[in-house]
């Protein structure tokens, strides 16, 4: 336990310390040239953020697909609690936008399901995530001409799948045991788990989803004068989703600018524009996130509207 309480302490400590480093280098380099998107191409911009704006969607129907059929939340609530997450994410510690999902969902929903099926739902979203980076990562660290570091980097990354979907695969066959139909735990996982083809399901709507971000960080790296590179943007969309798997970090946007902008600084591409597509990338995805919740509150605004002034039959 005290090794492991060390390595945490440790994964923070350097978590921290490139925040502390990309924010200044932001901060000077803003100071000199103004906001990234202020000179960015706005056509290519704007379909980087559509685009982001997509990601959202596939990523909630991906979410929907990991609770049993009669616990599903709507998917437009599972949205908005990913948008309400990323948006939070800009000053709250990493990690707390779990507890931002959680409350957005039992809210919002209006599903039977309880924490802890919400909980095994996370749980089972950061396995689903991990399967669908493999291909991602596996392909940035075949192609392109990247750095060894970042290379075995990814590769951890990959591998990091390759388990995970072991454990989503095997999850609902340890549940339906008879030995763990003994323990009250493992029943009640029992009737929350997921099939292997509903986990499928999921995972290519996730998959879908990074693939459909990937497309708009390669638009944003055009429009802010780096270069269409499939290889840049798959590195980056990489090393922001690892950052997010910290157990404790600074801010979790500033997190995943700053571990974007550092692996765009190893691939070659100056600090000054790493560092302006990093912040650019969080902006955009940050002003999604908030078209999502803004979209979800006036659905359920107008929902509500419409059953109140509804005429009663007779």
């Amino acid at each position: 336990m005290r090794s492991w309480s060390r390595r945490k302490l440790a994964l923070n400590a350097v978590s921290l310390l490139v925040v502390v480093v990309v924010g200044y280098f932001a901060v000077r380099h803003f100071a000199e040239t103004g906001w990234p998107l202020a000179h960015a191409n706005p056509k290519l911009a704007a379909a980087a953020g559509l685009l982001f704006l997509a990601a959202y969607a596939l990523k909630a129907y991906g979410w929907q697909r990991l609770f049993v059929p009669h616990e599903r939340p709507g998917s437009l609530a599972l949205a908005a609690a990913s948008g309400a997450a990323c948006v939070g994410g800009v000053a709250l510690p990493g990690r707390m936008d779990d507890a931002i999902r959680l409350a957005v969902v039992r809210r919002w929903s209006g599903s039977s399901a309880g924490v802890g099926t919400l909980c095994l739902s996370l749980f089972m979203l950061g396995l689903v995530d991990t399967v669908a980076l493999t291909p991602f990562a596996s392909t940035a660290a075949a192609t392109g001409d990247i750095p060894v570091a970042l290379r075995i980097g990814l590769g951890i990354v990959a591998f990091a799948g390759l388990g995970a979907a072991a454990v989503v695969v095997a999850l609902p066959r340890i549940a339906g045991t008879r030995f763990s139909a003994r323990f009250r735990a493992t029943r009640w996982l029992a009737t929350r788990s997921i099939c292997v083809r509903e986990a499928s399901m999921a995972t290519i709507f996730v998959a879908l989803s990074w693939l459909v971000r990937a497309g708009g960080l390669l638009l944003l790296l055009a429009a802010l004068g780096v270069g269409l590179s499939l290889p840049l943007a798959l590195v980056f969309l990489c090393a922001a989703a690892a950052s997010g798997c910290l157990p404790v970090a600074p801010a979790g946007a500033a997190t995943q600018a700053g571990a974007g902008a550092a692996v765009l600084v190893a691939s070659g591409v100056s600090t000054t524009q790493a560092i302006g597509v990093a912040v650019a990338a969080q902006a955009l995805v940050i002003l999604a996130g908030a078209a999502v919740i803004l979209f979800a509150v006036a659905w359920r605004g107008g929902v509500r509207l419409r059953n109140r002034f509804q005429p009663v039959p007779a």
